[in-house]
């Protein structure tokens, strides 16, 4: 049903495999664990503009929170009235809510695909999609310190018997696994959520979401990460720090602009006019005292001498 998934992210994964298979070995669990790992990278790559688009329509909603306010409070009763001043508000300041969502998404059905592609990596099975039976007796004993990449910590010790690891060593390598995992996923969440404005971080909503984001979400890492694949937990854990590294570069990209906007003078018909940033930067363009500004004052009597008249 969801093949059109399945395929492309087993296809992304077996590329990558042969790229570090040909400098590993193609069985080591390195050389599937970095295919994993870049697996994200390929795809965060794709989304890369769409989630630049994402960060701009975050900041355009804090920024426009208190005319939305406004609209729900004028027209709280009259929700077709509501709905299409937000729509007419989003048109003219040139952004959609949707599209903040796009990113996030986008990674359910990858999330979901890795997950049913790798549950697919079974002893003996003669194929997994684009994965032969060579790839998948691979992939099936590829480990990283005795534990498996395709099992899970809480999966009976004679299941975890017959992919010849037992609980120790998949708790071994797990459970860092899930705590640096949590731990990426609340830096992530703090860094994005310093970039809130006051107005927007003060809001009841808003604070409710900041404190799930910050510290429910990273426990979902340590509650369910027993019952994931290690090659899973891998996913979670490089997906969280391209993002935290995603975002300093998108957010240090839009300071500069909105820092070179804030320091460009205003252009009123063709002249320049000067801007409260430039007149701090020269204190020559200070008005003197008792000049006005705009008219021009006679200093012909400067040069007058004492007791002389005109």
């Amino acid at each position: 049903m969801l093949d059109f998934i399945y395929y492309p992210v087993s296809a992304i994964l077996w590329f990558w495999h042969k790229v570090f298979g040909f400098v590993l070995d193609p069985a080591s669990g390195y050389a599937w664990a970095l295919a994993v790992i870049f697996l994200v990278f390929t795809l965060r790559a794709l989304l890369f503009k769409p989630f630049v688009h994402q960060v701009r329509s975050m900041k355009k909603m804090q920024e426009f929170a208190p005319q939305i306010r406004e609209l729900q409070a004028k027209y709280g009763d009259d929700r077709q009235k509501l709905a299409a001043e937000m729509q007419k508000m989003q048109a003219e300041q040139g952004f959609n809510p949707l599209s903040g969502c796009l990113p996030m998404l986008v990674q359910i059905p990858v999330f979901i695909g890795l997950f049913h592609v790798l549950n697919g990596f079974k002893p003996g099975a003669p194929s997994n999609y684009i994965f032969n039976a060579d790839d998948v007796a691979s992939f099936v004993a590829a480990d990283l310190f005795g534990a498996k990449l395709s099992n899970t910590i809480s999966q009976a010790p004679e299941v975890l018997a017959t992919f010849g690891t037992d609980r120790v060593e998949m708790m071994l390598v797990g459970v860092p696994l899930m705590i640096a995992a949590a731990i990426a996923t609340h830096f992530t969440a703090r860094h994005s959520v310093q970039r809130q404005t006051a107005d927007a971080a003060a809001n009841p909503q808003t604070a409710i979401m900041n404190r799930m984001t910050l510290w429910i979400f990273p426990m979902f890492a340590i509650i369910g990460g027993p019952f994931l694949p290690l090659a899973i937990l891998i996913y979670w854990l490089a997906n969280n720090f391209w993002t935290l590294g995603q975002q300093r570069v998108v957010y240090r990209r839009i300071d500069r602009e909105e820092a070179a906007l804030a320091g460009a003078p205003v252009v009123v018909e063709s002249t320049a006019v000067e801007t409260d940033t430039t007149r701090a930067a020269d204190p020559a363009a200070k008005d003197q005292p008792g000049e006005i500004p705009g008219v021009i004052e006679d200093r012909s009597r400067d040069a007058d001498k004492p007791g002389e008249s005109r």
